[in-house]
This record gives C-alpha cells, structure tokens and sequence, in this order.
C-alpha cells in the first residue's frame, strides 16, 4: 500500500472551516465517485469492454489519448481508500458498480469474482462505520448491448432491469441506498447526439429515444427492486441541473429557456414525478420530426415511486433566443437556444461559478415536484499545483465549496426538502473526454505512484463537518 496524508496530519490554509447549523440535524455528509473513472482492472476477474473502454481508443476522442485501464487502481487499494474516507469523517460512500463486471457482456448470469470485489467493499465501508450509496449506471454500458443497439433500442431498458436485479440480490442484504441511473442527460445528449461522450454517436432522434429508454429502465429495475426488498430499501436516480433563465424578458429569449429547460430538466422530472412528459417538449420534438417511442404502460413504469432525487449541480446558465448576429433559426431551420455566459469567475471545465443558481434550483425542485432530495455531487476542478510532499493548497476549491455548501443551507431553510451533501469527487480521477487533465478531487491522486494525499479542501471538508456535527450536539 501507498503512503496517505489525512486531515490531521497538516495544518491548512485558505478558508477558514464553517459551521452549517441549517444541515446539522439528519443530514448525510458523503463523497462520490464513479466505476469506470477510479477502479482500472479493466480486464481483470471477468470483466468485459464497456463502451468508455471502446471509446478511449478512438483516435483523438479523449484527450492524449487516454482511458480508465488503472485510473486511480482502486479496484487493488479499495482497503486504503476506505481508510482514507473514513478519515474525512463523512458518513456516506457514493460509488457505482460496473455492469461488465458484475455482468460480462449484459446478459446471463453475475460474475462471481466480479461481484466478489463490490461484496468486499461493501463490507469493508460497513465495518468503518460509513453506509454504502450504490449507483447501477454511471455511464459504463457494457459494448456487446451497445453493439445490439444501445439505449435508442428498447431491450436495453429490459437488460438494465435484469443487471440490476442481479446487483441487488447481490447486495441488497446490506445495501439500502439505490440508485439507477447517473445522469440520463449526459449518456443520452452527449453520447447519441452530440457524440462527445462514449458511444460517440451524433443522432439527435437515436438520442431523443436513449432519454425514454433510460427513463424505462429506470421504471423497470425500480420495480424488480421494490418487488425484491425485504428489508429497508431507499431507491432514487440522479440527473444533473442548472437554474436557467432567460438572457432578457424578450419573447425570444423566454422562448429559448423555456426549451432549454425542457430538454435539460423536465423531460426528465416530469414523467418520473407527474407520469408524464411536458406537452411543449412533444411539440418541439414533433417540429423536428422526432417521435418518443413510449408505449402503453411506459409512463406509469417510469412513475415508479421514488423515495429520493440525486442533483448533481456544478453551475447555471442563460439563454438567449437569437444568435450573435440577432437571428432567430439557425443553418437548419430550427429556433435558437443558445448560451450566454453571466460574466462570473469559472472553473478549469470553464463553467461558470454561480452558486446562488443551486438555492434556486433547490427551492424549484421542491415546489414543482416535491421530492426529497440529496446533492449527490458538487464541486470543481481546478488546474491544482502539488507542493514537493504532494500537498495541494487549493483555496480556489475550498471556497467554492463554502458558497455552494452555503447554498444548500439556504435552501434547506427556506423549506426544500434536502437530505445530503456529497462531494465530487473524493479523488482526482479519469475524467472522461478530458483524460486525466482536469482535476475535481478533494484528494489528490499521483497518478505515477498512485499516492493518495488529502487536499486543503479535503481537511476543510473534515472540518466542517465535524463543526456542523458538533453544533447539533
């Protein structure tokens, strides 16, 4: 095992720790991180290719041309980083399973040996004191089910549902916190539309279909694990979300919002929560000659109840209905929706930081939809500099976390439903399309010796949550 710097070994700079008396009482405190993006041992104990493994060999599709095959090798230094968690003091792991591991190739029976890794985690995590948050699906579609259609085709909900059967009966005995899927927008949009993601495809219709089949699984496995549960079962999904507003009052950019915000959060919320998809959409879609393939029964699957929402929030955005030039269509006909930045500082993703946007959306969520809700990722990279021991003095991200942290707070007080806070991401990681060039961990990760050291951030976290803990005490 590698060495490991915790909180308590250095004193820190930048901000200060704060108290957040708002979240003191029943309220988890986490770290998250993702399958593909830290474990490695991509061809070990049975595993098979998913689609990001695929992905990462195509030429010039991530950058430096690199890939997940030992990211942080958590997959053989799960013990140390179990350790290392439990340092922060936080209660909750969020992590995901990989299907190919758990389910070479998507279909037939688990992996024994694959499952045997997440049954020792688990374990492992229960025996420190910190509760397991299992996430099925963060991006890592296993190739053959890609090769068979992928999730613009149906059966792919329906092998879903099956994979995550077998996850449950798996786990399920010690495993309360569910959750299905990770981010549907992003492995719809950025993978079948706009193909920056794996699978890397650029079909806007085949990606219009992925959103409802995601959605069906989502419905289906929920089913197979409310019909399964025995014990306590607390089940959800997380979607990323930003606050939009318009860039003007003038109608055509009120316009562009309202189109945004279809495709980007209600396609989404309203047929898990109202049983339907919102009338504007079907109309927009229906101008682009795209028809979703629902089917009798699909909403009320996908309507499952659920007992938690997971927000995944990293910045807010404005919209403009015209373009640079005062147009309204674009080359293709269609109204513009396009981008227009605040002006704010941004992170090195060159996202705007506007922590204010997630109060908003908070407070949103719980009057339009009234779900409880748990931010199951927030944070920031920044282009970190390591000191000579490893250290990293990130001020830039530990304030980022005090105003966002910050925002939680206000909106739990103003009366939204909010059960949790993780932070994105424990480690520095392999970060999809950008290789491992950005950096969002709150534990810096050597990627040549793979030693593990506790940021400034990271011990401002520690700290701030023991104060949080000692205020309701």
């Amino acid at each position: 095992m590698t060495s490991t710097a915790t909180p308590a070994d250095r004193p820190g700079t930048g901000p200060a720790p704060v108290s957040f008396p708002e979240l003191a009482a029943d309220f988890r405190w986490g770290v998250a991180t993702s399958s593909y993006q830290i474990e490695g041992a991509v061809a070990e104990d049975g595993r098979t290719p998913s689609i990001w493994d695929t992905f990462c060999r195509v030429p010039g599709a991530v950058v430096n041309g690199e890939n997940g095959d030992i990211a942080c090798d958590h997959y053989h230094r799960y013990t140390e980083d179990v350790d290392l968690i439990a340092g922060l003091g936080v209660d909750t792991y969020r992590f995901s399973l990989a299907w190919p591991r758990i389910q070479p190739g998507g279909r037939g029976p688990a992996n024994a040996a694959g499952v045997a890794f997440y049954d020792r985690l688990v374990d492992t995590l229960l025996d420190r004191g910190i509760t397991p948050w299992v996430t099925l699906y963060h991006w890592d579609l296993p190739q053959e089910l890609e090769d068979a259609g992928g999730w613009p085709v149906r059966d792919t909900a329906y092998r879903f549902a099956d994979y995550a059967e077998l996850a449950y009966d798996a786990l399920g005995d010690r495993v309360v916190h569910w959750t299905t899927l990770n981010e549907p927008w992003c492995s719809a949009m950025l993978g079948y539309d706009m193909g920056l993601h794996a699978p890397g495809r650029k079909n806007f219709g085949d990606a219009m279909h992925a959103v409802h089949h995601l959605l069906l699984g989502h419905g289906l496995a929920a089913q197979r694990l409310r019909a399964r549960a025995t014990g306590p079962l607390e089940l959800g999904i997380t979607l990323n979300m930003g606050h939009s507003v318009p860039a003007s009052d003038s109608e055509e950019d009120r316009a562009a919002q309202r189109r945004a915000d279809a495709l980007g959060t209600r396609v989404y919320m309203d047929p898990l929560v109202h049983g339907r998809y919102p009338a504007d959409l079907l109309e927009d879609l229906a101008a682009r000659g795209v028809e979703l393939p629902v089917e009798d029964g699909d909403l009320e699957v996908i309507s499952t109840p659920l007992d938690v929402v997971g927000v995944n929030y990293y910045s807010s955005h404005q919209f403009a209905g015209t373009d640079e030039n005062g147009a309204t269509t674009d080359k293709d006909g269609l109204p513009v929706v396009r981008g227009v930045p605040f002006g704010r500082p941004v992170t090195a993703m060159d996202w705007e930081i506007v922590p204010e946007g997630l109060t908003s959306l908070l407070l949103r969520l719980h009057e339009d939809y009234g779900v409880p809700m748990v931010i199951t990722e927030n944070g920031a990279a920044f282009d970190d500099t390591a000191q000579d021991d490893g250290t990293v003095h990130d001020a830039d991200r530990t304030a980022y976390l005090v105003e966002h942290i910050g925002a939680v707070a206000k909106a739990r007080a103003a009366g939204a439903d909010i059960r949790g806070y993780f932070a994105w991401s424990l480690f520095d990681n392999f970060e999809w399309a950008y290789g491992y060039d950005k950096r969002f961990g709150i534990v810096r990760v050597d990627y040549d010796t793979q030693r593990r050291t506790v940021k400034d951030s990271g011990q401002w976290y520690a700290d701030s949550i023991r104060l949080t803990r000692e205020a309701s005490s």
